[in-house]
């Protein structure tokens, strides 16, 4: 049945407007996404469809690539195009709300955040989290971009960086693109470095985290690494 053949009451754009988003189900929500169907299947059908493929996990549809949504019978790449749009203006919007100074007091959330930034970016970066001495969000700072699985981070470049920003503390953090947390010897030697270095102007390393896939970042100072 068409979506137009519904009652109103039962037409997820209808719903949304008499009873606000959160009263209506994920695949009504994609469906008033999608806008319309195909051939024998209402858009409510096909988000039901899109939904199944992705063992109903929004977290696992949003992760998705173009060419695995564009595979879903009725979907195609503009469709495909027009989700992964939308999953980035919502990933961007929960980055700045969690953006704000008193966030990184928690590691939960200094994980959430790390998470968020880093897990999909299909080359290495090295970042730092500046902070005051409250432990409150200065700047994050994107420092060194590198190759798929190697970048080049210079002490000299973090030690001014950290002067720039008036910093008292700070929280490393670099993404491993192959999906494995485990840290290098090579990570374990940046960080005793970096940490040397820093010390040298006052600045304290609180962790230093590496972010893998959708696992939680692995934290240096629990593993006893700092």
């Amino acid at each position: 049945m068409a979506i137009t053949d519904r009652p109103e009451g039962e037409r997820p754009r209808e719903r949304l407007l008499a009873h606000g988003p959160a009263a209506l189900s994920d695949a009504e929500l994609l469906a008033i996404y999608l806008r319309v169907g195909v051939r024998g299947k209402s858009a409510v059908d096909l988000a039901r469809d899109l939904l199944k493929r992705f063992d109903s996990q929004l977290g696992i549809l949003a992760e998705a690539s173009l060419d695995e949504l564009a595979s879903v019978s009725g979907i195609g790449l503009a469709k495909a195009a027009q989700l992964k749009a939308s999953f980035e203006l919502a990933r961007r919007a929960l980055l700045q709300d969690m953006s704000s100074r008193d966030s990184f007091t928690s590691p939960g959330k200094v994980r959430d955040w790390l998470r968020l930034k880093l897990a999909r970016r299909g080359n290495e970066v090295f970042m730092a989290l500046w902070l005051d001495a409250q432990n409150r969000l200065l700047k994050d700072d994107e420092l060194f971009v590198g190759t798929l699985n190697q970048t080049s981070v210079y002490p000299r470049e973090v030690v001014k960086a950290a002067l720039a920003h008036n910093a008292a503390a700070v929280i490393l953090a670099h993404n491993h693109p192959s999906g494995i947390a485990e840290p290098s010897r090579a990570d374990e030697m940046l960080t005793r470095s970096l940490k040397e270095a820093l010390s040298l102007v006052d600045v304290r390393v609180l962790d230093h985290f590496i972010v893998a896939g959708n696992s939680p970042p692995l934290s240096f100072a629990e593993r006893g690494l700092l």
